[in-house]
């Protein structure tokens, strides 16, 4: 009885180019995402090279996924809503303050955004970089306490914070360009909302309320990480 033929390559390693296709489509699309730009990167941009090895085979699940040092890679909607609320244009000056595991850094570097990223831990910031120069996208990322913002690369024309705050880091508000925009969870665990500041003046802001959100929360000082 002839033995049972190996699997070929195909056959065993997944097929991401398509889960990253139905995600886009499923998760984003259909749940009222249209910025071409964002639906754009985020088809484009390898999630599965964000993610722990082990878990690549859920790089595109409907959720948030470890990262380690106690950090997650937001669910891929959340990530494409807080994008999509910047209202980016090619060659807009973006921080990143959160920038963990390098993921939404890769999708604004993608759209076109000169980005700026801080993480707290050291070891998810190395670990980031070295990504984000793997795949040939050019963004400045240092270890850093995010509630002071870039001082010396400000101003910005957006800012996305990938972490909670308990109140909107004054620093990061006097960072922004005349109409710039951040995008910050804000509250405590499980009453946390997502909101966007848009600056119409020196100290005049407009706030838009996207909705409730859970991340984990914005830290001061500069963390440890496990190694990752």
């Amino acid at each position: 009885m002839p033995g049972r033929t190996a699997p070929t390559r195909s056959e065993t390693v997944p097929d991401h180019a398509e889960a990253r296709t139905r995600m886009v489509e499923t998760q984003l699309v259909a749940r009222g995402i249209r910025d071409a730009g964002v639906l754009d990167a985020m088809r484009a941009v390898p999630r599965e090279a964000f993610v722990p090895d082990a878990l690549a085979g859920e790089a595109y699940d409907d959720g948030p996924l470890p990262i380690g040092a106690g950090q997650t890679i937001s669910q891929p909607y959340i990530v494409a809503l807080m994008i999509e609320a910047l209202a980016l244009r090619p060659g807009d000056r973006v921080l990143e303050v959160g920038a963990g595991c390098g993921y939404a850094a890769a999708v604004l570097a993608r759209m076109g955004a000169q980005v700026f990223a801080i993480e707290r831990h050291a070891a998810l910031g190395e670990a980031a970089r070295a990504r984000l120069a793997a795949l040939g996208l050019t963004v400045s990322l240092r270890v850093g306490d995010g509630h002071a913002g870039w001082p010396e690369a400000a101003p910005f024309d957006a800012i996305l914070v990938s972490a909670a705050g308990s109140t909107i880091p004054e620093a990061l508000k006097a960072q922004l360009k005349p109409r710039g925009r951040l995008v910050i969870p804000v509250g405590p665990p499980g009453g946390q909302t997502l909101l966007r500041l848009t600056r119409r003046g020196r100290d005049r802001f407009e706030s838009r309320d996207f909705g409730p959100v859970s991340f984990v929360p914005l830290l001061r000082g500069v963390g440890t990480a496990d190694p990752v």
